[in-house]
């Protein structure tokens, strides 16, 4: 367990710089990341592959910024439910993940049963996605917190 981490045993220092840089950086090149990682290109690739097929690296994706887009607001709701039956969360969490300004959901214990992050084109919109959240079948108690500002960092602790 090196520099206090708590990787899985299979991952060497050289999986876990790999894993570093593409969280700084996942559009970089192979042969980019090989020279980072102090390896050749064929097995870095081969790295980067077991990664993936372990879901260790879950996807790639545009980090986009949600005000250039047009949504002003980012708010985090907290969601209790009035049952905890698995049926119910699982209809709760199927409804609110169709919805397309839901960007996170998260089931939680301690003072509800669900944190939400959604985005809002302004208040009137927030105030539509909160409206339909305290309307929806099963939901007892929802709390709006709305981010001020925020710093995100990609992925965990290496």
């Amino acid at each position: 367990m090196k520099n206090g981490s708590h990787l899985p045993a299979d991952l060497d220092a050289i999986d876990r710089r790999i894993l570093i840089e593409l969280q700084q950086d996942g559009r970089m090149t192979n042969v980019e990341l090989a020279k980072r990682a102090g390896i050749s290109a064929p097995p870095c690739l081969r790295r980067v592959r077991r990664l993936e097929e372990a879901g260790i690296i879950r996807g790639y994706h545009a980090d986009t910024d949600p005000q250039k887009l047009g949504f002003a607001i980012t708010f985090f709701v907290i969601v209790g439910l009035e049952s905890q039956k698995e049926a119910a969360l699982a209809a709760f969490e199927t409804m609110v993940g169709a919805w397309p300004q839901v960007r996170e959901v998260h089931m939680i214990r301690g003072g509800g049963d669900f944190l939400l992050r959604l985005v809002a084109r302004d208040t009137a919109q927030e105030n539509e996605l909160t409206r339909k959240l305290t309307e929806a079948p099963n939901v007892a108690r929802v709390q709006t917190l709305q981010t001020i500002t925020s710093h995100r960092l990609a992925g965990v602790p290496l």
